[in-house]
C-alpha cells in the first residue's frame, strides 16, 4: 500500500535513490552530494510516496503558495510506473496551494507528452538563461 506524505523528511540519499530509479536522476546532479542536499534543504514544498520505508516517488517544488508553483521534479520509481502515482502526487502538491495558484514546470524528454494527458496546458514561451551566461 502506498502511503503519501508532505512532512516526512526525505534524506539526500532517498533522493537520490529514487531519482534514480525513475530515471530522472539521468538529468539531476546526483553525482553532486551538495548539490543534492541543497535541492532537498530548499525546496518550499515536498511530496513523496512512500511503500513501506521505501520511498518510491517524489515532487519536490519551488513555491510562494500564492501565484505560482514550479514541479521542479516530479520523480515516479520505474517499477511502480502506471499505477496513478505521479498524479496523486501532484494532487497532493496542488492541495497544498493557494486557490489561485498554479503548477509551472518543464517536462522531461520521455514525459512530455504524459504531462498534457493528465490535463496541463502546453506553453509556448519558455526560455531558460544557463548559469554560465549573463543576461544581457
Amino acid at each position: 500500500m502506498i502511503t503519501y506524505a508532505t512532512t516526512r523528511r526525505l534524506t539526500p540519499t532517498e533522493f537520490i535513490d529514487v531519482l534514480t530509479r525513475s530515471t530522472l536522476g539521468e538529468r539531476r546532479p546526483i553525482a553532486d552530494p551538495e548539490a543534492i542536499a541543497g535541492m532537498v534543504a530548499n525546496a518550499d514544498l515536498t511530496v513523496t510516496a512512500w511503500d513501506g520505508d521505501l520511498c518510491v516517488g517524489v515532487a519536490r517544488s519551488v513555491t510562494d503558495f500564492t501565484y505560482c508553483c514550479y514541479l521542479s521534479d516530479l520523480a515516479v520509481d520505474t517499477a511502480y510506473q502506471r499505477q496513478g502515482i505521479g498524479v496523486e502526487l501532484m494532487a497532493r502538491t496542488q492541495a497544498q496551494l493557494g486557490p489561485r495558484c498554479n503548477l509551472i514546470l518543464l517536462a522531461a524528454p520521455a514525459a512530455a507528452d504524459y504531462y498534457g494527458r493528465v490535463g496541463f496546458d502546453p506553453h509556448p514561451r519558455c526560455w531558460i538563461l544557463p548559469r554560465d551566461r549573463r543576461p544581457g
